[in-house]
């Protein structure tokens, strides 16, 4: 009997891998966007916390400034980074129903 229950246990773990799997190949595929300086700097990354893109508008760019550009570009990249994050969480937590399984992502 309690093998029974552990093949049962076993299988739903391999279906859950492969569900795992599926989603982290999607979420690599979706897009997450943040701007900064009222959208002079637009930053663009993936589900798997790759920055995709960065656009920065001429208005942006002040030789006199370079500082304000650098500030500008770190705070649209960490916050691009943070909503990818969110979202693979989110998203995981549905497969998961919840759980915080440690190292899955």
């Amino acid at each position: 009997m309690m093998g029974g229950n552990m093949n049962k246990m076993m299988k739903q773990v391999q279906k859950m891998q492969q569900e795992m799997a599926k989603m982290q190949e999607e979420l690599g595929n979706r897009t997450v966007e943040a701007t900064a300086g009222g959208g002079v700097v637009k930053v663009v990354a993936s589900g798997r916390q790759e920055i995709v893109s960065i656009t920065i508008k001429p208005e942006a760019v002040d030789p006199d400034d370079v500082e304000m550009l650098q500030d500008l570009l770190l705070a649209a990249v960490n916050d691009a980074l943070r909503q990818s994050q969110e979202m693979v969480a989110k998203e995981m937590s549905k497969l998961t129903g919840g759980l915080n399984i440690p190292g899955l992502f």
